[in-house]
């Protein structure tokens, strides 16, 4: 994680944000008097987004948890896709 104020994110901007991309950074320009903000890569978002939908409800999170059991113990099959 980096942390930055908002004079040293203008005064290089592009070093910062390369390294938000490159190397899945996630920055925090703090901007005084707990007041901040979060950047982060597109490819960061989506996932923490997938995430967050994907433990929405009990449900799904009982068949990701089932999931993960059959894998440990590796109680779990393989299946052939059917192509066209």
């Amino acid at each position: 994680m980096l942390v930055a104020s908002v004079s040293d994110f203008r005064k290089d901007l592009k070093s910062y944000l390369d390294r938000v991309t490159k190397n899945f950074e996630t920055l925090i320009i703090n901007r005084g008097k707990d007041s901040a903000i979060v950047i982060m890569s597109l490819t960061e978002y989506n996932s923490l987004v997938a995430t967050n939908h994907e433990l929405s409800s009990r449900t799904n999170e009982m068949r990701l948890d089932s999931a993960f059991e059959k894998l440990k113990n590796e109680n779990s099959f393989e299946k052939n896709l059917i192509e066209n």
